[in-house]
């Protein structure tokens, strides 16, 4: 079996036109749907909107490497770029600032010239420290000789899923992958230039590690150059992650091919389709979250009644299960039981949050309180 790397026709691929032109269609229909939903936010909301989509896109494109990130960390890292309130949040961790400053690079200088010093500082930016986990890896560097494997399975019966090309060819496939970058910009469809993008780029694979965070953030890339919008309002990376299996499994298929990437390219524009009709929601919670905290934007909070607070926006209307108790009030805080009932017993003062009614002896719960007057 060869990868497809192996084959004389590499980089050269191809795909059927006739199941991906109704796609195109309608990943174009769902896009302008979008845009006129936005166009009618004022110029904040459209940052928080930014800001949601921003902090979501972090959260899961290191959830689909494993990886699980502090959503207030990133909160905090977001809104401090965008120049929004970070009153109460936790100052971000180096490796959450350097992704969301790698994400916010990518989109917001999509015009700027994509280069092999861009791509390094990026990956850079995602292991300040130099470790990957407990593991030391070259950063801001092509990686080297060593062979890279996708491996998975028990001890004993493992199964390579894919390997990417010897270290010493990563510096000529680069080159080549930046050159056909920079001559498809304009010249290919948008939405099918982002598809073959990731996959181009992940194949390669000319890092230690981050290479699908990175593919990921140039699929952003190659998103806003299409869209001609340097913010983005829909998250790709939160829908490859809702499909985190299909995702890796077509791109093994693929990999496994002669170049022929029509099966990949129909899974990539039905995901993005997903993705755009997703956000329709997103700007509606972001609608919520805004309408939320004009109403109650008297009510004097600390930073632990803050982070509560976000955490059932997040969960949205109805959205956080059995309600908050002084138990994971507790949890979530980090602070004593009798700290806990105290701070919930202000927020049900000053209207922040309302009791649930109890159902069957079950423990006092509370959720937000969306009735206001002032909506």
């Amino acid at each position: 079996m060869k990868y497809i790397w192996q084959h004389d026709s590499w980089p050269h691929f191809t795909w059927k036109s006739d199941p991906l032109l109704p796609l195109i269609s309608h990943a174009r229909l769902e896009q302008g749907k979008l845009i006129s939903q936005l166009s009618g936010l004022g110029l904040g909301l459209n940052r928080q909107a930014q800001a949601e989509v921003l902090i979501e896109e972090a959260v899961k494109t290191s959830a689909i490497e494993g990886e699980r990130l502090n959503r207030e960390s990133v909160r905090s890292s977001v809104a401090r770029r965008l120049g929004l309130s970070h009153a109460g949040l936790p100052a971000p961790s180096r490796a959450v600032d350097g992704l969301v400053e790698a994400l916010l690079e990518a989109t917001q200088n999509y015009n700027k010239p994509l280069t092999a010093h861009r791509l390094k500082r990026w990956q850079a930016a995602l292991f300040p420290t130099g470790y990957s986990g407990l593991s030391r890896i070259r950063v801001g560097k092509w990686r080297g000789s060593h062979p890279v494997r996708v491996v998975l399975g028990a001890v004993g019966h493992e199964k390579i899923h894919f390997e990417a090309p010897p270290g010493e060819r990563v510096k000529k496939e680069m080159k080549a992958f930046l050159s056909w970058w920079g001559s498809t910009k304009g010249k290919e469809d948008g939405l099918l230039r982002a598809g073959l993008a990731h996959f181009y780029f992940v194949t390669i694979h000319p890092f230690e590690d981050g290479n699908g965070r990175i593919a990921r953030a140039l699929t952003d890339m190659a998103l806003a150059q299409d869209e001609k919008l340097a913010t983005r309002y829909y998250s790709l990376s939160s829908q490859i992650m809702e499909e985190r299996n299909d995702y890796y499994e077509i791109l093994e298929r693929s990999q496994k091919g002669h170049g022929d990437l029509t099966e990949w390219l129909q899974w990539f524009f039905e995901c993005h389709i997903r993705a755009v009709d997703g956000a329709s929601k997103l700007v509606g919670d972001v609608l919520s979250r805004s309408a939320f905290w004009q109403a109650h934007d008297t009510a004097t909070i600390n930073e632990r009644q803050r982070k509560i607070v976000n955490r059932l926006l997040d969960a949205g209307k109805g959205g956080f299960q059995g309600g908050l108790t002084t138990r994971k009030y507790v949890s979530m805080a980090k602070t004593s039981r009798a700290t806990a009932f105290r701070e919930i017993s202000d927020l049900v003062k000053k209207g922040v949050l309302c009791q649930k009614p109890a159902k069957g002896g079950r423990s006092v719960s509370y959720d937000l309180n969306w009735r206001v007057k002032r909506f």
